[in-house]
């Protein structure tokens, strides 16, 4: 079957491609409509997870005034949760959750014409929950939020986002990739629970060194799967083996009545997700939008000059983060599906570099914290997709899961963590084009691609390897071969680190 789209003639007799086709590029990049949907709902369920846990993570939490971001008391007057008010909460971060990365991803597909999508960032909405809610009102940590995305939209607008993007060496991009492969393959194997903490160790396989549980088992028997349908050249081997495993999971949990793992409690139960048929309500909800649009902008920043310092270094701490992780998704992302040109720069940058910096902006607004581009996108691409088409499949199944969030979360993490895991595979094959005897080369991307993973974070990796490569160039006598912005990118990765005791001092 040939990959490329149906074509017709005009009356001169030159072939020509559909509407559709043209804008979104699908025969130029040797795609068709049916990779593209098939890429698009492999995105989806290797990020639907975020429409579980990131309602878990700021719908659970309190503020400075003990208050849920509904803003009733997650407290009673004995200290106890309220389960209605948590519950509430959580069904309306959910509703928050799926609306803005539907649209978001939908606005990349339509305007970025690339295979991305866009959710509530982890790591920012966990920052946001333990450490600036605690200190301030709901509605202004997402004024925090709305404020980064500002900034970050403005850098876009102005070029400088995009310039910064250009002005990374080759050879960093190609370690940011690497890492990533590492990273969200590390990220599949603790979804999974093969790996966990440790009891006498940092991290540990599976539960006290055995794979132990049936979750466990789900994940290897799905891995395996995947690897030999991948091996057979089957068509859909990432979407067939997640609906295969998800199945599998319901019958599971339909026999032997796992149930959830609790803090310190029911190890071998599911991680994420519950594969158990809806109840009673049937497949269908209804979504409560009670908590989009309650933004304070000017709050945070009421009191002394220390609380100004805090919270600016707060937007600060949030954009950089957006900022790189960004960067090193797209480039991860178009590595993986050939989509980079000859400067390793990805089709249509300004564009999809300003939808994402609006989907900050739109994850404030809509209480759902801010919205990034995910590495999981790659999961989409290693399926087949190569364009936007993809992103605007994703985002109507994000739209979907407004009315069918019971269906959505029959899909156990144990189901997809294959598919990170990998994903991560096919993303290593980049690192035979590193010249490791090259310790300007070779030592900023060791950093960056080994402190992704073990510090669970892009931004932490991009930055090490950053300032190491100016370091290294600098102290060889290469001043002149560093791209000014990369000498200001290194001095805002210093001061990141920094952070803490930066706002200690005042």
């Amino acid at each position: 079957m040939s990959s490329a789209a149906p074509v017709s003639a005009d009356p001169a007799g030159a072939p020509t491609t559909s509407g559709l086709d043209r804008w979104f590029e699908i025969s130029r990049r040797g795609s068709t409509v049916s990779r593209e949907v098939r890429g698009g709902l492999v995105t989806f369920f290797a990020m639907a997870y975020i429409f579980a846990l990131n309602p878990l993570i700021i719908g659970t939490a309190a503020d400075s005034r003990g208050l849920l971001i509904s803003g009733l008391p997650k407290l009673d007057a004995a200290g106890q949760p309220i389960a209605a008010n948590v519950s509430g909460s959580i069904a309306m971060v959910a509703a928050a959750t799926a609306l803005i990365a539907g649209i978001m991803t939908i606005l990349m597909g339509v305007v970025g014409r690339y295979p991305l999508g866009l959710a509530a960032g982890l790591g920012i909405n966990a920052m946001l929950a333990y450490i600036v809610a605690p200190k301030v009102t709901w509605p202004q940590a997402m004024g925090l939020i709305v404020w980064e995305g500002i900034a970050i939209t403005i850098l876009v607008l102005t070029g400088f986002r995009e310039a910064v993007f250009k002005a990374v060496p080759r050879p960093l991009r190609t370690g940011i990739s690497i890492g990533i492969g590492l990273f969200i393959a590390f990220v599949g194997l603790v979804d999974a629970g093969v790996i966990r903490r440790g009891s006498g160790t940092l991290v540990e396989l599976g539960i006290g060194g055995s794979l132990t549980g049936w979750p466990i088992g789900i994940f290897v028997v799905g891995l395996i799967v995947l690897v030999l349908l991948f091996a057979a050249r089957v068509r859909g081997a990432m979407l067939i083996s997640i609906v295969a495993m998800t199945l599998v999971s319901v019958i599971v949990e339909g026999v032997f009545h796992l149930g959830p793992q609790a803090e310190g409690a029911n190890p071998t139960g599911w991680a994420l997700n519950v594969p158990a048929l809806p109840a009673t309500g049937g497949i269908l909800s209804a979504p409560d939008f009670g908590i989009i649009g309650r933004v304070d902008m000017l709050g945070a920043f009421s009191g002394g000059p220390d609380v100004v310092v805090a919270m600016v270094m707060t937007i600060f701490a949030l954009l950089l983060a957006d900022f790189f992780d960004t960067m090193g998704t797209i480039v991860a992302v178009g590595a993986e599906g050939n989509l980079l040109d000859a400067d390793g720069n990805p089709p249509h940058t300004r564009e999809v570099l300003l939808v994402d910096s609006l989907a900050a902006l739109g994850g404030g607004l809509g209480s759902a914290s801010s919205n990034t581009s995910f590495i999981e996108s790659a999961a989409g691409v290693g399926e087949g997709a190569r364009t936007g088409l993809a992103s605007v499949v994703t985002g109507l199944a994000f739209i979907a899961t407004l009315f069918l969030s019971p269906l959505v979360n029959m899909v156990p993490s144990e189901a997809v963590a294959p598919v990170l895991v990998f994903v991560g595979f096919l993303m290593m094959e980049q690192v035979g084009t590193i010249d490791w005897t090259n310790v300007e080369e070779g030592i900023p991307v060791f950093l960056t691609s080994i402190l992704m993973p073990l510090t669970y974070s892009i931004t932490n990796g991009i930055g090490a390897g950053l300032v190491f490569f100016v370091l290294i160039k600098a102290v060889r006598g290469k001043a002149k071969e560093i791209h000014p912005l990369m000498w200001a990118v290194a001095v805002a990765f210093v001061l990141y680190f920094s952070q803490a005791l930066i706002t200690s001092l005042f």
